[in-house]
């Protein structure tokens, strides 16, 4: 891994959208599907007032399986971002892997070191903002938005309940299962 290692580094918390940011639904592009989680905006406000830059990386394999355009993911992208700076928070940046090994079709159909678990979504962020990993978070709803993490060598790895259902013996050690985000905030801020 060639990231920086001197000089003043960012720290960042990284956030999965779908099952974080908004409700888990499958593979939400229209306006009218997003439902912000209650509580994001607050919350995400607060840790963006302690320090962190708000890096949203999210696999997107509705584009791999054509359920639409990588167009129509940028929309809705840009629609989020902007209901975000309404209410004051500023997202960083977001990263999307549009692929999928198995399900992919055309050129979105192969493996990419992009897509969660691997962890290239994060590395390029650490590149293109100057993130310090130790001291940064992320925060995701499933095991691989945690393995991503964890391969990165993120500081803090948050296992939300507000998506996919899991068991928490399966949670690997050192991983903070947490309700919301709002919760992900407080122990931030902690």
């Amino acid at each position: 891994m060639n990231t920086i290692i001197s000089g003043n580094m960012n720290k960042a918390l990284f956030v999965d959208r779908d099952g974080v940011i908004n409700r888990e639904k499958d593979y939400v592009y229209r306006v009218e599907d997003f439902e912000f989680i209650d509580g994001i905006m607050e919350a995400l406000k607060k840790v963006a007032e302690l320090g962190y830059k708000i890096i949203v990386v999210t696999n997107q394999a509705g584009i791999a399986r054509g359920y639409y355009s990588e167009k129509d993911f940028q929309r809705i992208t840009e629609w989020m971002c902007g209901e975000f700076r309404k209410r004051g928070v500023e997202i960083t940046d977001v990263y999307y892997d549009p692929t999928h090994p198995e399900y992919g079709t055309g050129k979105y159909k192969r493996v990419s070191e992009r897509r969660k678990p691997a962890p290239g979504m994060i590395l390029d962020a650490v590149r293109d903002h100057r993130i310090g990993l130790r001291q940064s978070a992320l925060v995701g709803d499933k095991l691989t938005d945690i393995e991503a993490g964890r391969r990165a060598g993120v500081g803090r790895l948050f296992l939300v309940r507000t998506g996919h259902p899991f068991r928490d013996e399966e949670v690997p050690a050192g991983v903070e299962i947490v309700e919301d985000l709002e919760e992900v905030a407080a122990k931030l801020e902690g």
